[in-house]
């Protein structure tokens, strides 16, 4: 992609599934990337695999001083941040009425302040120089909608939300701030919620039979868009919010 190499990335949750596909894709564009993820030991896993420059960051990003101090440590030892991909995300899907409050705040934290805690560290460097992108990823059940999945679904429609209030926050400092919504995604967190014997592998049947191109979305099929929207080509989109799943969700 052009204008991509040389440039600093940031990633969250880039030690597995999705963020880990987009860490090795921008360090194969020839970006030095920040890993950012709790799991160091699979981060560096990933860093060894990768074909670039990786450097891995213990950060728990719900931990508004942690982020604060990574984010510091990254531009230190990689230089400005251009790009940042808040990508870390968790869920565990079981009816809204059986859950109790412990469980919506773990998975508020993840998925709803994380982001924000990361573009409050981020987003003011790039203002102050005037320039970056950010890349939320975000999920087609916060556009529709997910029964089992209130929650999680409450905060990727707030995160849509926050990409296009940022986006018009930013835009006077030439910071472009952009969503994409995965559809459902054969990743090793959906495993670890689903299992993988035979009834996991009926449900992603029957999951993949309701998406038009009939398969279930893999890691792979996000980073390209990533790296589309962190490029110089990508320079005049701002505030979208854009669906990748098969035609899943169309609008």
């Amino acid at each position: 992609m052009k204008g991509l190499a040389g440039k600093t990335a940031i990633v969250t949750g880039g030690g597995s599934g999705i963020g880990e596909a987009i860490v090795m894709r921008l360090a194969q564009e020839g970006c030095r990337v920040a890993l950012f993820d709790i799991n160091a030991k699979a981060g560096e896993e990933v860093a060894v695999a990768a074909e670039g420059e990786v450097v891995v960051f213990k950060t728990d990003i719900t931990n508004f001083d942690a982020v604060q101090g990574s984010v510091a440590a990254a531009e230190e030892a990689l230089g400005p941040v251009w790009m940042l991909v808040n990508c870390a995300g968790w869920d565990a899907p079981s009816p809204f009425l059986t859950q109790e409050p412990e469980l919506w705040h773990k998975i508020i934290n993840l998925n709803l302040y994380g982001p924000l805690y990361m573009h409050h560290a981020v987003c003011k460097r790039m203002s102050a120089r005037g320039e970056g992108r950010v890349i939320n990823i975000a999920s087609d059940a916060g556009r529709v909608g997910t029964s089992n999945e209130a929650v999680y679904s409450a905060c990727k429609g707030g995160t849509i939300s926050f990409t296009k209030s940022m986006a018009r926050e930013l835009a006077k400092t030439n910071v472009l701030v952009n969503a994409i919504c995965p559809g459902p995604t054969d990743t090793p967190a959906m495993e670890a919620v689903v299992g993988s014997g035979p009834e996991a592998a009926k449900w992603k049947e029957s999951m993949a039979r309701g998406v038009p191109l009939r398969r279930m979305g893999a890691p792979g099929d996000y980073p390209g868009i990533v790296a589309f929207l962190g490029s110089e080509d990508a320079g005049y989109i701002t505030g979208q919010t854009i669906s990748v799943s098969g035609g899943l969700s169309m609008s």
